[in-house]
């Protein structure tokens, strides 16, 4: 059921995976170092920030599939969709007793476990801070050892940040790609404390529980591209590039002047190309 596909995973990363080449080195050194590493004091937990459609979910389920046999579908891997799996916040009690239970569960049935909290910024704090002793330095709580679980939030909080950032460096004439965590991770820690919501006000974050801060740039016209040939390629189509074009070309550019950055990212891609076809 799980093994890591290390090469599958770097494969991944590297050619379906557009324009975000911070995510693709800190999630192949963070994931192997941390499977490779038997003796891990705490489990990982990684914080996926940007835009919409830049890729923070299909690198969660990249990970998945490289992890497990039935990637997502696993037993050993939870999604959890914050307002839908958590909409009321006068729940937020019950919450915590169906999420403590689900995750000891998921780590007694499984040598590995991956979760994954989608929309994070969207959890209620005090439901961060009932899963807090998971994530931390210990041996185990109540019996159970979680130091080799897998968490990663994903999130829009430092969106902005993130995309200023890369404005900037188009703005000086430099290359995007040598954008570095050093010019982000900093901001993206300040923002995500600063931020509203339960991310920020969880003891996730004062307790620096948090091993990376991954970003997720922008996407530009040439990654739209490359999303939508790998959506006909998936339908077993050959694109040319007057097609390729047509589709990038209908997506929304942000911000106004420059019209840089697909508002939308890659999302709805794979469903627009019905149009073209």
């Amino acid at each position: 059921e799980f093994a890591l596909h290390g090469a599958g995973l770097a494969r991944d990363l590297q050619t379906k995976l557009h324009g975000q080449h911070l995510a693709q080195s800190v999630v192949l050194k963070a994931i192997q170092g941390f499977i490779n590493n038997p003796e891990s004091n705490k489990p990982l937990t990684l914080s996926f920030h940007g835009w919409s459609g830049t890729g923070k979910n299909f690198v969660a389920r990249m990970i998945a599939d490289n992890l497990y046999r039935d990637g997502v579908k696993s037993e050993c891997v939870r999604l959890f969709i914050a307002p839908f799996h958590f909409p009321h916040a006068r729940l937020v009690d019950a919450y915590k007793g169906q999420l403590r239970e689900a995750i000891r569960d998921l780590v007694l049935r499984c040598p590995q476990t991956l979760l994954i909290f989608d929309e994070a910024e969207k959890l209620h704090p005090g439901l961060i801070d009932a899963i807090k002793p998971y994530m931390d330095h210990y041996d185990n709580v109540d019996g159970v050892s979680y130091r080799t679980a897998i968490f990663l939030f994903l999130s829009n909080i430092g969106g902005a940040a993130i995309n200023d950032v890369a404005l900037d460096f188009w703005h000086s004439g430099q290359n995007r790609e040598d954008i570095g965590m050093e010019d982000l991770e900093h901001r993206l820690r300040a923002e995500t404390m600063e931020s509203q919501g339960g991310f920020a006000q969880s003891q996730l974050m004062s307790g620096h529980l948090v091993d990376f801060f991954v970003p997720f740039l922008p996407l530009e016209y040439r990654h739209v591209k490359l999303c939508a040939r790998d959506a006909y390629v998936a339908r077993g189509l050959e694109p040319d590039e007057a097609t390729l074009d047509e589709v990038a070309k209908a997506m929304l550019y942000v911000p106004k002047e420059e019209r840089l950055f697909s508002a939308q990212g890659c999302k709805s891609i794979p469903q627009r190309i019905n149009f073209f076809l």
